[in-house]
């Protein structure tokens, strides 16, 4: 059971958005906050691994600009014509060759969706990449995941912000990192953007109740300008985060009693 001063983050599904995470822990480890534990979805789900592996902030900004993470969910089709992770995996592996939970070195907490019983399953032991393929699963545009007896799709669907999971296990103080505020200057101009926009006034709906559980939340309002599909804004998301968070950060502390 965790210490009650521990100190645990729920970072949002996002897509290339969630960069803007990485962004937050970097202002973090300069301001001596320690994170005890992370829970994340999707894109979050990616970063809350790979920083408790032990990759520093900057090192997986690199990491995701030098690999182009985001751009491996495009390669590769299904029959069905819905595209698969299973690059993405290939590298996540590459990168934490163990592929199991037990060699993290923080407690995590990866939520994804079981499409057929219609509930957020959290991961927390056993294989490590699949559960976040699972999480990552976008509907309509990734073919589900099946593993172990369930089928998975996006965990940003049920809980975009898995911050009550953090709640539940004794964290005292959750900070929630949401990069998904909503532009009301919203211009359709696609298919591409017509799925990201209903997808984000879906989760947004459910990250309202999550935001209940935090002791602060971290959501910068320059996000709105950027998109899930970002992909070669990798630099300028972190700053935002970054940014954003050193500005709050006595407000943060404040909140944090720390």
């Amino acid at each position: 059971m965790p210490d009650k001063k521990s100190i645990s983050i729920a970072l949002s599904g996002g897509g290339a958005k969630g960069i803007c995470h990485l962004g937050v822990l970097q202002a973090f480890e300069e301001e001596k906050i320690q994170i005890d534990a992370l829970s994340g979805t999707s894109s979050g789900a990616m970063i809350a691994a790979l920083y408790a592996y032990g990759y520093s902030p900057k090192e997986i900004l690199n990491m995701v600009i030098k690999t182009s993470f985001f751009k491996l969910m495009k390669f590769t089709t299904t029959l069905n014509g819905l595209l698969t992770l299973d690059n993405l995996g290939k590298i996540l592996i590459k990168h934490m060759p163990e592929n199991d939970f037990n060699v993290l070195k923080k407690p995590i907490y990866i939520a994804a969706t079981e499409l057929i019983k219609g509930k957020t399953v959290f991961f927390t032991e056993g294989e490590l990449v699949k559960p976040i393929l699972a999480s990552c699963c976008v509907p309509v545009i990734f073919n589900p995941l099946k593993y172990k007896d369930g089928i998975y799709v996006d965990g940003g669907i049920l809980k975009n912000l898995p911050a009550e999971i953090l709640r539940e296990n004794n964290y005292d103080k959750v900070i929630g990192s949401d990069c998904n505020p909503i532009d009301h200057n919203f211009a359709l101009t696609g298919v591409k953007k017509l799925i990201e926009r209903s997808l984000l006034l879906a989760i947004n709906g459910n990250n309202a109740s999550s935001k209940e559980f935090c002791n602060v939340v971290i959501e910068p309002p320059e996000m709105k300008k950027y998109s899930s599909f970002d992909l070669t804004k990798g630099k300028e998301i972190f700053e935002v985060g970054y940014i954003h968070t050193m500005d709050m950060v006595d407000e943060i502390k404040e909140k944090l009693n720390l």
